[in-house]
């Protein structure tokens, strides 16, 4: 269900916010504890500025934290958004915290339905955003290496016995 309703409210938000490319909530944070947002980037601060206009969308005011990604991140791949998040965050210069309403079935929240929420701008920094130093450029594999990895992982998971 949790997933269904991710598709139905994606083109929905999007009529709001323009710049937002995909969205997942994750199982893992029952669906509205945790949105993760691809944005087509275009202006600096643009990522904080999709974070509160989720925060002022509906049900969505009720999500707790946001993850905002680079369009070009899966949001869908938990594992590739892990290696993004982490690898593109200054905690203190990216992470943002502010007080709103909660879900009412959270526990953890100093007040019923009232208590704070985290935004994190994992995208890549501008030097119009005060960073100055060169982004590194993407790592990838060329095809015919890939091609060699994963048969030899193949090769390993057989060995070992592992589907």
């Amino acid at each position: 269900m949790g997933k269904a309703v991710e598709r139905i409210f994606l083109p929905l938000m999007k009529l709001t916010i323009p710049e937002m490319v995909d969205i997942n909530l994750p199982l893992e944070g029952v669906f509205h504890n945790l949105m993760i947002v691809s944005i087509r980037k275009s202006y600096p601060g643009q990522a904080r500025k999709v974070m509160n206009a989720i925060w002022s969308l509906g049900q969505a005011m009720f999500t707790k934290c946001i993850l905002v990604v680079d369009e070009d991140v899966n949001v869908q791949d938990l594992g590739e958004v892990t290696l993004k998040v982490l690898n593109n965050i200054d905690p203190e210069r990216d992470i943002q915290f502010t007080l709103g309403p909660i879900d009412s079935l959270d526990h953890a929240s100093r007040f019923p339905n009232y208590g704070s929420k985290m935004g994190v701008d994992a995208t890549r920094k501008w030097s119009s955003e005060g960073f100055t130093r060169p982004w590194p450029d993407e790592i990838s594999m060329d095809a015919k290496t890939k091609a060699q990895v994963d048969q030899k992982w193949k090769a390993l998971a057989r060995e070992l016995g592992i589907d």
